[in-house]
């Protein structure tokens, strides 16, 4: 037994795995009953086999992992998994639409590398990279590609919007009370005088429904007109082996797209060349080529556009606070109507009572009931201004048709009523104030001025200056460029860049220099581009024989700290000593008085262990210095003016040199000699008690960055109250344009980015334009107070006279239908005649409206109480004393009165009217029939006040009056004239306090104009 177990005998401490494992192997078997007698295996063994079969196991997944990273790279190796559709293949494309869209969708680099790369790409779609589309080929393209438009909702049409005017709640009631007036009238007078009645209301009604609906309608219209300018946008193509400029919606598969700072990308595309690219749905830095892979729906831009296609505009300011008052008048007249509703009705029963026949009731009293009822509903019609809201949009939607004519494009309904309120403008300099056509005018070269004079009125040889530095001069304009000198549609050399830019390759070309050879010998290894914070631009370029240069260009202050060296007059380069810094500061200083903008050029030789990836900011030598001249526009000191005689203050916030700025700000009238001019660091590091002291008298700022003009607006705006208008260009000027209370931004120079953050864009770049603008917008502002002028007046009449009459005499002297008329003269006849008066030119001649100014003024309130009051008298006195007055008599005496009363009310709301159209002058005629619109509504209302007392007096409650009455009712209305006269001259504190300007400029004239 010994011998037996002599195998198994374990130590108790540290015995090995295997004796362990194999003693738990021994007792498990032994243990088990059914295996107890069996023979025992050989535990090693089955060890050795367990461990063999793991290793074939291992070998069999590692072989398993290796086959299937084969097929995956044979299948990703292979051809994309689509097949081409009969049309593409007669269409000659190589790839279908979803799978080109999805390269971009998915940034997929594998796909597109599997299609070649861009080179591949454009090989498939059949376009040469630098060539272009071909115009034949557009309207394949575009079917087999799509078009580059998004999916519009549908536009609202007209019944649309006569759904939505018969959603309002009293209409509803009243047509329940006509309904109801028909049913009782069929009952106890039969067809037809039983439907007269409720007819009437009924026909008020329709004919008040479809005047909004209709003016509603049209307003729309026009809004979805001016959001498809303003979803305009144009980029640069190739095409037809030329660049041409193209609407974003005519962009199709296969455009190669120029792409520059601001610019948005209209389009999924694929990256060609550029430098220094940073993108954000636009472009924010450097400049790109790309190749156009998907349009309309299929790119990310069309999903985006879908989302902004809801459309709509949030009430304005002016809207919100006229709902405001409003809700307060229609409390009131609510109160009005169930107060006369309750004391007609306890009259009614009260005489009912007194004839001791309360007890008997027939379909006569219930309809008198009705009456009452729908009388007290139409008060309310009449009380609830919601003229006001209607008379804003109105007014605002015509503005912004004017002014689209006059090359303003509004995108936000507030800018133009707040630009009526504007009190400051800072304006940029270039293309605002000047025109934006630059020429070189002089040229500091070789320590000496050349008088250049614009390049058509000289000759190269002229100039004198060596070939040897030519060449170099042109390599520095040529190489250093964000520009290029393009074939045109005619096959003519164009020039596609800024004016600057334009400017210059105008004058490297007069020197008979080839642009697009030094662009095809050279290499550019590195871009910096020019912006606002740099204040120059730097090229990094690597020439065939080797050699690396350096080329920089712009302001002096910047470019002149990198240079160590100068070429002397001899042609020679030498040390640039403080002397000669000293003579070219002079020399740029002399520039600037002349109102030349100066860029200076300088070039250095690369260190051959420079990288590639940087451009070195010193060791410069200096070459030339540019006089550019850019002329003021035709205008401009006239339009400064009209904003200075209007007390809008003018500022020029510019990046040019401090010299140049004051020049043409002198030139335009701008700067005057208490005005300060200061550079923006400068007016930066100041602190806030010194900037409060000097804001004020601020004229001009000179090389201001983006972010000194976001600071002078800001405290403009929060040291003194200013209504700040911004003009802007630039994508880093869009935090002043959202900053500022209006920004502008420029059609022609302005980016994308700047449109977008801006309110108002200057379709020409001119600042007579912005003029316009303030001007309309003051148009809107007055045309909104006097619309409210008229409606106030109208609903104190209205309401008291009805009231008044209810309490005394037990009857309401208007009716319903008669009522609900009046309605629509006062809000949608009334809106349309007022809102739309165009502006004057009294009106730049008043100082602008202070920020938090009360909207109804003292001489409004003159007005209004004045002309209820005579309203209330003269139509008090004839709803009581009227027959004897007038000689009335006879059965019909009553409606006859009530008829005249009717009459002479309306006939002193159209005189009234006429008064409307100035707040406080006396000649109320002056201008009255250029204005077609008002002439036009004055005319239609008397005509159809004619038709409705004539020949609808079954349904208005009215009999025809003899030609006597009619004169009297037209004289009672006409007296609404001298009664305004006389108002007028009723002096009251001014509206609009003049503000207290601290700019150096005269004081604001006054006078009678002053309305």
């Amino acid at each position: 037994m010994k011998d037996l177990l002599k195998d198994f005998e374990v130590p108790p401490k540290n015995s090995s795995e295997a004796a362990l494992r194999r003693w738990r192997k021994l007792c498990t078997i032994v243990l088990n009953p059914r295996r107890r007698f069996r023979m025992i295996a050989n535990l090693e063994k089955r060890s050795e086999a367990e461990q063999q079969k793991l290793k074939i196991k291992e070998k069999i997944r590692v072989a398993l992992i290796v086959q299937k990273a084969a097929l995956q790279f044979i299948d990703a190796a292979g051809p994309p998994d689509y097949k081409l559709s009969d049309e593409i293949r007669e269409a000659k494309f190589g790839i279908e639409p979803d799978e080109l869209a999805s390269i971009v969708h998915g940034h997929d680099i594998k796909r597109l590398k599997l299609h070649g790369g861009v080179e591949g790409i454009a090989e498939k779609v059949t376009v040469s990279l630098d060539e272009g589309v071909l115009s034949e080929n557009i309207s394949t393209r575009q079917k087999i590609y799509g078009f580059n438009r998004y999916t519009e909702k549908p536009p609202r049409n007209f019944w649309m919007f006569v759904w939505d005017a018969l959603q309002d709640l009293t209409l509803i009631i009243l047509m329940i009370c006509a309904v109801i007036s028909i049913g009782v009238g069929l009952a106890t007078e039969g067809w037809p005088k039983g439907v007269y009645d409720g007819a009437g209301i009924l026909l008020s009604i329709i004919l008040v429904v479809l005047v909004t609906a209709i003016s509603d309608y049209r307003q729309s219209l026009q809004f979805r007109d001016l959001d498809r300018e303003k979803k305009k946008i144009f980029v640069q193509v190739t095409r037809d082996r030329c660049r041409q400029q193209v609407s974003i919606y005519d962009l199709v598969v296969g455009d190669v797209v120029h792409l520059g700072i601001g610019d948005q990308v209209p389009a999924d595309g694929l990256f060609i060349s550029g430098y220094s690219l940073q993108i954000d749905e636009s472009i924010r830095d450097g400049s790109a080529k790309m190749l156009v892979s998907a349009v309309g729906m299929r790119t990310e831009w069309g999903k985006l556009m879908e989302t902004l296609n809801e459309g709509g505009e949030d009430e304005t300011p002016l809207q919100v606070k006229l709902n405001g008052v409003a809700t307060i008048i229609g409390k009131i007249g609510l109160t009005f109507a169930v107060v006369t509703f309750l004391i007609l009705t306890v009259r009614f029963l009260i005489d009912k009572a007194l004839q001791n026949d309360f007890t008997n009731w027939s379909s006569t009293d219930a309809l008198t009931l009705l009456d009452y009822f729908a009388t007290a509903v139409t008060i309310i019609v009449v009380a609830v201004p919601e003229g006001l809201p209607l008379a804003v949009t109105l007014s605002l939607s015509f503005a912004m048709k004017q002014l689209m004519n006059k090359r303003a494009l509004v995108r936000h309904l507030s800018a133009c009523e707040t630009m009526g309120s504007a009190s400051c403008i800072c304006t940029d300099k270039t293309g605002t104030l000047t025109t934006n056509h630059m020429v070189v005018n002089k040229i500091w070269i070789c320590e000496k001025i050349k008088n250049i004079g614009g390049n058509e009125n000289k000759n190269f040889d002229e100039l004198e200056i060596s070939e040897s530095f030519v060449s170099i001069l042109q390599r520095a304009i040529f190489l250093n460029s964000s520009a290029e000198v393009v074939k045109n549609e005619n096959g003519r050399n164009s020039i596609l860049g800024t004016p600057t830019e334009t400017a210059l390759l105008e004058f490297g070309l007069f020197l008979n220099g080839d642009h697009d050879s030094y662009r095809r010998q050279s290499k550019i290894l590195k871009v910096e581009p020019f912006n606002s914070d740099r204040k120059r631009m730097s090229v990094l370029v690597t020439f065939p024989d080797g050699r690396t240069q350096a080329f920089c260009k712009g302001a002096p202050e910047i470019v002149l700290q990198m240079c160590e060296k100068v070429v002397d007059c001899n042609g020679k380069l030498v040390h640039l000593s403080e002397e000669r810094a000293r003579n070219i500061t002079e020399a740029i200083n002399g520039f600037t008085l002349d109102a030349l903008r100066t860029l200076c050029f300088a070039v250095k030789d690369a260190d051959e262990t420079l990288n590639e990836n940087s451009i070195p900011c010193s060791g410069y030598t200096l070459i030339a210095v540019f006089g550019i001249k850019d002329p003021v526009r035709p205008g401009v000191k006239e339009a400064v003016q009209t904003c200075l005689a209007a007390g809008i203050t003018v500022r020029m916030v510019t990046g040019d040199n401090i010299n140049t700025a004051k020049a043409i700000a002198k030139e335009c009238g701008i700067l005057t000699a208490d005005g300060i001019a200061i550079e923006g660091p400068e007016f930066s590091s100041k602190s806030l008690d010194e900037i409060r002291d000097i804001i004020p008298n601020i004229q001009v700022m000179a090389r201001s960055k983006p972010s000194d003009k976001l600071n002078f607006v800001t405290h403009l705006r929060n040291m003194y109250g200013e209504v700040v208008a911004v003009t802007g260009d630039g994508t880093n000027d869009a935090p002043a344009l959202r900053q500022s209370d209006i920004g502008l931004a420029m059609g022609i120079a302005g980016t994308e980015v700047a449109k977008e953050n801006a309110d108002v864009i200057i379709m020409d770049d001119n600042f007579a334009t912005i003029v316009n603008v303030a001007k309309w917008g003051r148009a809107v502002y007055i045309n909104i107070q006097k619309f409210v002028q008229f409606q106030l007046t109208v609903n104190v009449v209205a309401l008291i006279i009805n009231f008044a009459s209810a309490c005394i005499s037990g009857s309401a002297p208007l009716t319903a239908v008669q009522l609900l008329w009046v309605n629509m003269i006062m809000d949608t006849l009334g809106a349309l005649a007022l809102a739309t008066e165009p502006p004057n030119d009294a009106l730049m001649k008043r100082p602008p409206v202070p920020r938090g100014a009360s909207f109804i003024t003292k001489p409004m309130w003159r007005n209004i109480i004045g002309q209820s009051i005579y309203q209330l008298i003269v139509l008090g006195v004839l709803n009581f004393d009227g027959k004897q007055l007038l000689g009335i008599t006879g059965s019909d005496a009553t409606i006859v009165l009530n008829t005249v009363i009717f009459n002479s009310f309306v006939f002193c709301q159209v005189f009234n009217e006429i008064n409307s159209r100035y707040i406080e002058k006396i000649n109320i005629f002056r201008g009255m029939f250029s204005s077609w619109i008002f002439t036009g509504v004055i005319v239609a209302t008397v005509a159809f006040q004619v038709v409705i007392v004539e020949y609808l007096g079954t349904f208005a409650s009215t009999v025809p009056l003899s030609w006597q009455l009619w004169l009297h009712c037209i004289l009672i209305g006409s007296v609404s004239l001298i009664v305004g006269v006389i108002l007028k001259c009723i002096p009251v504190e001014s509206a609009h306090v003049k503000p207290k300007h601290h700019d150096g400029y005269d004081a604001l004239p006054s006078g009678p104009e002053l309305a």
